[in-house]
């Protein structure tokens, strides 16, 4: 799918997509490390950091690594496979206990349906601002208000041929799973709304949320991206259509005597 086999293109095409679309912060390359892979000198390695709060970090510009020893939310560890699911979160038991669901069943029937790493399958994650790229990236996630989200799917689906997105999410995981696991392992565009803990331990605001895709998608993206600004962004932002309406709505106020 890929057009790009230069990590500067991927560094140019982080700074148009902020420009085009007027994002609010970076989007994210993210790059699993294989267990022979040396963690890389220039980036900083977190301890004590959820994945979320890694990407949160890469949004707002830094360079970071989060490994089996620094990650610290347990579902996300389970989900990159550096270690299993506690019988806590497994049982659906720790959902219920932060008032998540109501029922432990309910719980545990969305941890069983989660896409998870194999076990031990990499040895950490690599996650940059795009603009910045020191490698080409497995994922690229972007965070930011839905409308914006909205034309980079559109984009997407652009570049799949018109085939609707197919997108799933328990409002769990929203960036372990949603965002980066699921694009992985599927090849495609996942969306998520965010969920509980996103929410509780990112700046994630209230308006905004999440997008993930195969870094190959990035070119053809980009291109449907700057075919979109031409004419479709800037008509849909100008909410024509709702000055017309507006419009008429005075003029017939006005005809009806301004009742």
């Amino acid at each position: 799918m890929t057009n790009i086999i230069d990590v500067n293109e991927f560094r140019t095409m982080g700074k148009l997509m902020i420009s085009l679309l007027d994002l609010n912060g970076f989007p994210v390359g993210v790059k699993f490390l294989e267990n022979g892979d040396a963690l890389p000198k220039d980036a900083e390695v977190l301890k004590n950091h959820r994945y979320c709060q890694a990407l949160m970090k890469a949004h707002n510009g830094s360079n970071v690594i989060l490994t089996d020893e620094g990650i610290s939310c347990p579902a996300a560890a389970a989900a990159f496979g550096f270690r299993p699911l506690p019988e806590s979160l497994k049982s659906g038991k720790g959902l219920v206990g932060f008032g998540i669901v109501s029922d432990p069943e309910i719980g545990k029937k969305m941890f069983e349906g989660m896409l998870r790493l194999d076990e031990k399958s990499i040895k950490g994650i690599h996650l940059f601002p795009l603009e910045n790229a020191p490698e080409i990236p497995d994922i690229i996630i972007v965070e930011d208000d839905p409308e914006k989200l909205m034309w980079i799917a559109l984009a997407y689906l652009h570049s799949t041929g018109g085939e609707r997105i197919k997108s799933t999410t328990a409002i769990l995981q929203a960036t372990c799973v949603d965002s980066t696991i699921i694009p992985f392992l599927k090849n495609r565009m996942n969306l998520t709304y965010g969920c509980y803990g996103c929410r509780d331990a990112t700046d994630l605001s209230e308006t905004e949320a999440i997008i993930g895709f195969p870094g190959s998608y990035l070119y053809p993206i980009m291109e449907q991206i700057k075919n979109l600004k031409e004419k479709a962004i800037p008509r849909s932002r100008d909410k024509g259509a709702l000055s017309i309406l507006k419009g008429k709505s005075e003029v017939k106020s006005c005809e009806n005597g301004g009742n």
